[in-house]
């Protein structure tokens, strides 16, 4: 049997718990260990960065609330909340001294009181308790959200460390059964005159199909419509049907309550990775070395998917001589699937190699000291809410224009005055609009982190609005011409490969873009690109494709096949990703800037393609190259190039 798995490890400040009534009340920086049965504190060696000996436990089974608590009135200036001006990082502020966030554990002895350096790390703990002490048997429903001081609650004044909590939980262990989560407000049936057995009742049969998997929630989700059901990041759900990869799935609470929840916004319970705050699932080798750095901290380590399908990478940051670099170590695995990063030390499972090198450096440049994690944004839904595609146009507000697009005036506006969007006002005469509509529901189902999401439709009225997701940096091309000087050639390859992304899902969907190009692709606040307008162009009228380049076809971005025969395949869609990248690693040239149209038909013809770009290595040319192959099946699928640039990035 190997040690517990290290879930989370913190310094924090700790209050006596006062078993006796005659101890004092003193507070002392403990180093705080959870593990999935157990949360352990220590003394801690500041001067040798080492654990000491244990001063204490709590058996997680035990615990029945973990809830933060009101901050005393006129506290030490130690557990006092920090100006602005006074931030420093996590490890900095344990240091010197400062905690200001408190929070309670409660169990059969009463609440174990622990102060947070930090809002953020508070935050962290509390979501990680809750989610692992979510099915204990007698958890709290009430709680007291001020401290048991002086021999009383303050919030309440009662006096026994046990005694029932003064107000109700909204969350934490679960959202209670209210009136207002009822299904049916239809009263409910008096409850009977006596009871004659204290028995507990056997449970209902089960009407859940056999294909009922459990998720667990990656973000909180607020109810759009009033089919969907609440989600709090860290809890446990049950699929009520398979509906794996669908964009709404309906769900069951542990409570009981039933409704529609984003797919994209759970995990399934079993991946042992996707619970743990050091692992970020869709992080490049770029974006890890950027967060690294950022972070600054000797020993800051992530665990990420590999180049490699179903590898994993730990990348590590250190210092010496003032100066930080990096280290990527792939885990490895024994044909008994067993894992290691030095061959001496392997382990049953990843969490348990992570915990032994967070004590060892063992061949590493590092211990791995500090997770460094990347800030999750909630992804986009597919629709507002689930099964709503029709959209009010007076729920939404007009703010601001945007540009001219295809089919007319782009608009930022927001939906019920909360949710951003883009409103794509379709000029009369420019679209099938039949057609269209008919399609809509169709592709509101395409949902992927790459993709600007299609929210819904206005049709009741002329002109007819698109409504979709709003990134706030705009069309790709122009964010390559203003913020050329920022970016380097990791960055153009993370762009590449979040086109690629898209496409490839695009592709096992077996749907076409048919125009694809940099200013179809938008740019989100975080510099995640997003594939816009896919299969619109199916959608002009009278077959009359008019780019914005004013020629029938987008002719700069298309294959022989589709300008002699009109005719669209994935591979046509590969041949313009092709040039995408090539505008990419031009920071927005103009294809072929020198032809016209009917020249550029010739040359492509004659076998004439695109030249190299400065920024382009030969890695990345010929990536271009097997894009614009002669014949269609020469050309290689999305998900073969997605693979071919992560490798290319993993070797930067």
């Amino acid at each position: 049997m190997g040690s517990p798995v290290c879930i989370l490890e913190s310094i924090f400040l700790k209050r006596s718990q006062q078993k006796r009534k005659t101890s004092p009340l003193n507070y002392k920086k403990r180093l705080f260990v959870l593990t999935e049965s157990k949360i352990t504190y220590y003394e801690y060696d500041f001067e040798k960065g080492r654990r000491g000996s244990k001063k204490g436990s709590v058996d997680l089974e035990k615990v029945v609330c973990v809830e933060c608590v009101e901050p005393e009135e006129n506290p030490p200036p130690e557990r006092q909340i920090l100006q602005k001006e006074e931030f420093a990082d996590t490890e900095q502020i344990s240091i010197i001294g400062r905690f200001p966030y408190p929070f309670q554990i409660v169990y059969d002895e009463g609440p174990l009181y622990v102060f947070s350096p930090t809002e953020e790390l508070r935050r962290r703990w509390i979501n990680q308790l809750k989610l692992i002490v979510r099915f204990n048997s007698d958890l709290a429903q009430k709680f007291h959200p001020q401290f048991h001081q002086d021999g009383q609650y303050l919030c309440c004044a009662q006096t026994a460390k046990n005694a029932l909590g003064c107000q109700v939980l909204r969350n934490a262990n679960g959202i209670l059964k209210s009136e207002h989560s009822r299904r049916s407000q239809k009263p409910l049936p008096p409850a009977p005159a006596e009871v004659k057995s204290t028995k507990p009742l056997p449970p209902p049969p089960s009407t859940t199909p056999s294909t009922c998997c459990k998720v667990v929630a990656l973000y909180d989700f607020t109810p759009i419509s009033a089919q969907d059901l609440p989600l709090c990041k860290g809890e446990e759900y049950l699929l009520l049907d398979e509906g794996s990869g669908q964009p709404w799935l309906r769900a069951r609470n542990k409570n009981g309550q039933e409704g529609y929840i984003p797919g994209n916004y759970v995990t399934e319970a079993q991946d042992p990775l996707e619970i743990y705050e050091w692992y970020s699932k869709n992080m490049t080798r770029s974006q890890a070395e950027d967060l690294l750095r950022a972070e600054d901290k000797e020993g800051g380590f992530i665990v990420r998917d590999s180049s490699k399908a179903g590898k994993y990478t730990v990348s590590v940051y250190a210092k010496s001589s003032g100066e930080g670099f990096i280290r990527h170590y792939v885990v490895c695995e024994t044909p008994g699937h067993q894992y290691y990063l030095a061959e001496k030390h392997v382990f049953s499972s990843i969490p348990e190699l992570i915990t032994y090198h967070q004590y060892n450096a063992a061949g590493l440049i590092s211990r791995l000291k500090y997770p460094v994690c990347s800030v999750k944004c909630a992804p986009s839904t597919a629709g507002l809410g689930y099964g709503s595609w029709e959209i009010d146009p007076k729920d939404l507000t007009f703010l601001k224009e945007l540009g001219n697009g295809q089919f007319g005036v782009v608009k930022y506006g927001k939906w019920r005055g909360q949710y951003e969007v883009a409103i794509k006002m379709v000029k009369e005469g420019s679209m099938s609009e039949d057609e269209f509509i008919n399609e809509a529901k169709c592709m509101m189902k395409l949902s992927h982190q790459n993709l600007v999401q299609l929210y819904g439709v206005c049709t009741k009225q002329r002109p007819i609005f698109i409504i979709t997701e709003y990134l706030s940096n705009g069309c790709l091309l122009s964010y390559l011409k203003e913020f050329r000087p920022r970016l380097n050639q990791a960055d153009l390859l993370s762009m590449c490969s979040d086109v690629c992304s898209a496409m490839s899902y695009l592709e096992s969907k077996q749907f076409l873009h048919r125009d694809l190009a940099a200013r179809n692709c938008l740019v989100a606040e975080d510099g995640t690109v997003k594939v816009s307008d896919f299969g619109l162009s199916r959608y002009v009228l009278d077959d009359e494709y008019t780019s914005s380049l004013g020629s029938k076809f987008p002719v700069r971005w298309s294959p022989a096949e589709v300008l002699l025969y009109s005719k669209f395949s994935s591979k046509s869609d590969v041949w313009s990703f092709g040039v995408l990248m090539w505008e990419v690693f031009t920071f927005g040239k103009m294809p072929y800037e020198r032809f016209n149209n009917s020249e550029i038909v010739e040359q492509i013809m004659k076998g004439v393609r695109l030249y190299r770009p400065q920024l382009a290595t030969e890695r990345v040319y010929s990536l271009m190259l097997s894009c614009w192959e002669e014949k269609p099946d020469d050309r290689p699928a999305f998900r073969v190039l997605q693979g071919a640039i992560l490798e290319i990035m993993e070797d930067m």
